[in-house]
């Protein structure tokens, strides 16, 4: 690939252009529909061996579909979906967090949509991101033409909009905040069969990925309701299946949609999960260990179901082979015969003969996950090497998952040579990665730029070591302590305003402001807290040329800093400091180019 396609791919400048169909025989391009659920794990579908959860749709989907049974990703949200769009490890993506400015996914990576833009696809994206919520790192920057959103890794969190429940929502649909009237799940699959049926007549891709079951555990009082009776079950489990028989009822009007417009044929349908379930092993362990955030294979081992009429991927057959999230985009490229040439090495291989072979031949790889969730990457944590039987996790532990899937025997005594080999192909792969310095690399936010100005920016993106509850709303409210820096480049020269405020400018409260807690219902598991009082009377900000203090007046919403910043890449801190001299981060920045 030349250089020039390479910065347009990567800086999302698309050419739509028609390319023929080189690997498959269809008359048309197939289009794609990707629905990813969050923290659904293999434990929470009916087809799957839950006695409780009503899935009846997916069920439906499971017995059609071509399933993968040993079909592995990252061990929480961010990761996983940074290795769906890229083919990539999330470690070398600067994904192995979900907050802490190690969930903004490096912009000079390509993604899945951008690839496809350039084969001729309209993009859509419905739900959760989680890759980044400023420029350059949005979906609408990463190949998606069309973008329903919240903010950050969930509802309620510190990106997203202000008091946001779940129940008629501010979202932002390409880049502008929009007001949405129903059901967070109900909205986002409503968005994206309108995306849909707009562009019925020429190939897309659709991205629908739903925030649910993700806590907090909100959900309509009806589906709440299907489980109060079972005997046993705690309200959270109550919500959470309820947030899931919801997610089936919307991905049956999915489906009912690409019947009626003829679609249903020619479209790949991929239902999958981007980690292992959030305590629902507590109620069915689905036989396996561990769950979200486990190097256990619980928490990484998902439900992947695909289907293409078409191209005669279907049949309700089991597929055991060693697979991950990041085969996709390879995959993709390989049976649709896609025009990509990876500009920098994938850690996927493509999975077609699995899907079109009756006796595919298969390598007997090694595949690696961990568990990281700190500032800088550390070896040996929270890790786990797999190959098609065997699972080596932290070194210490070696279990035969084909014999023994609950991970219950530790057989390294036995075979010495097995672990020793693994381990060795997790220093190589270790090694990989530290050789490109992931470490000591960073993702800037951009500032000052025609594509987003001003800027908002949250504390979910400081990089800290210490965040206690500050990349949340609830830190806004309680007055959450910590300290930490963003990375941010001012993309020109000229005169900025830089304003620190405790809550959002959509809130339309001051710094120092009180608030109630937010009215819980039967629909609400779990509510913004009533706001600490707190006496802020100074705010700081260093970044550039300003090193400066500024007191906060009475009734402020915020403290506004005015400067003429050079262009570059620099350490932020923007701190609020109250009366006994105690820091807090600004909850909340603005910078805006004058």
């Amino acid at each position: 690939m030349n250089h020039k396609i390479a910065a347009h791919l990567i800086m999302g400048m698309f050419v739509l252009n028609t390319v023929p169909m080189l690997a498959v025989a269809v008359k048309e391009r197939p289009n794609i529909v990707v629905v990813i659920t969050d923290d659904q794990g293999k434990n929470d579908l009916a087809c799957l061996g839950n006695p409780i959860v009503k899935t009846p749709h997916l069920d439906a989907f499971h017995k059609d579909a071509v399933r993968f049974t040993n079909f592995h990703v990252s061990t929480t949200c961010a990761p996983s979906r940074s290795s769906l769009m890229t083919g990539r490890h999330c470690n070398r993506l600067n994904m192995f967090h979900t907050i802490s400015g190690r969930s903004l996914m490096f912009e000079d990576e390509v993604t899945l949509p951008q690839v496809f833009a350039r084969n001729g696809y309209v993009n859509g994206m419905f739900g959760k991101w989680h890759l980044g919520d400023n420029y350059p790192f949005r979906p609408m920057d990463r190949g998606f033409h069309e973008v329903v959103r919240h903010g950050g890794g969930g509802i309620t969190q510190g990106p997203d909009y202000w008091g946001n429940d779940y129940f008629d929502d501010t979202y932002w649909h390409n880049g502008e905040l929009e007001k949405y009237t129903g059901y967070c799940t109900d909205v986002f699959f409503a968005e994206a069969l309108r995306f849909i049926e707009k562009n019925k007549d020429r190939p897309f891709f659709c991205y629908i990925s739903s925030n649910a079951p993700h806590a907090p555990y909100n959900v309509p009082e009806s589906y709440l309701n299907m489980y109060k009776d079972v005997p046993g079950l705690a309200e959270r489990f109550q919500r959470f299946y309820g947030m899931i028989t919801n997610i089936d009822d919307n991905f049956k009007r999915l489906t009912d949609k690409l019947d009626a417009l003829n679609l249903t044929d020619n479209t790949i349908l991929i239902f999958m999960t981007d980690n292992g379930t959030a305590g629902g092993n507590k109620v069915y362990d689905a036989g396996m260990k561990g769950s979200k955030g486990s190097e256990y294979e619980g928490g990484h081992r998902v439900p992947f179901f695909i289907r293409w009429a078409d191209g005669r991927i279907t049949g309700g057959k089991d597929m055991d082979h060693l697979v991950a999230h990041y085969d996709v985009l390879p995959t993709f490229v390989d049976l649709l015969g896609l025009d990509f040439e990876p500009v920098k090495p994938l850690d996927g291989i493509s999975f077609k003969s699995l899907l079109t072979e009756t006796d595919p031949a298969w390598p007997d790889r090694i595949l690696y996950m961990d568990t990281q969730r700190l500032q800088n990457l550390v070896k040996y944590r929270k890790y786990t090497v797999m190959d098609k039987d065997w699972r080596l996790v932290n070194g210490r532990e070696l279990y035969n998952t084909t014999e023994d899937l609950g991970q219950t025997q530790n057989v390294m005594d036995q075979f010495p040579e097995v672990g020793k080999r693994l381990a060795e192909g997790y220093e190589h792969w270790w090694k990989s990665f530290m050789d490109d310095g992931v470490n000591e690399r960073f993702a800037y936010i951009k500032v000052g730029s025609p594509h987003e100005n001003p800027s908002r920016i949250s504390a979910h993106d400081m990089l800290t070591g210490k965040h206690g509850q500050t990349w949340h709303q609830i830190g806004a409210a309680v007055g959450a302590q910590g300290t930490g820096r963003w990375k941010i480049e001012f993309v020109e020269d000229g005169e900025y305003t830089i304003s620190l405020r405790r809550f959002p400018r959509e809130s339309g409260l001051a710094i120092n402001d009180t608030f109630p807690a937010q009215k819980k219902t039967i629909e609400i598991d779990r509510i913004l807290p009533a706001s600490v009082k707190s006496d802020f009377t100074s705010a700081y900000l260093y970044v550039a040329n300003i090193n400066k203090s500024l007191k906060i007046q009475e009734g402020a919403t915020e403290v506004t800093f005015t400067a003429t910043v050079p262009a570059g890449k620099y350490d932020m801190e923007a701190q609020l400091i109250d009366s006994e001299k105690r820091v807090h981060p600004a909850y909340y920045v603005y910078i805006e180019k004058l």
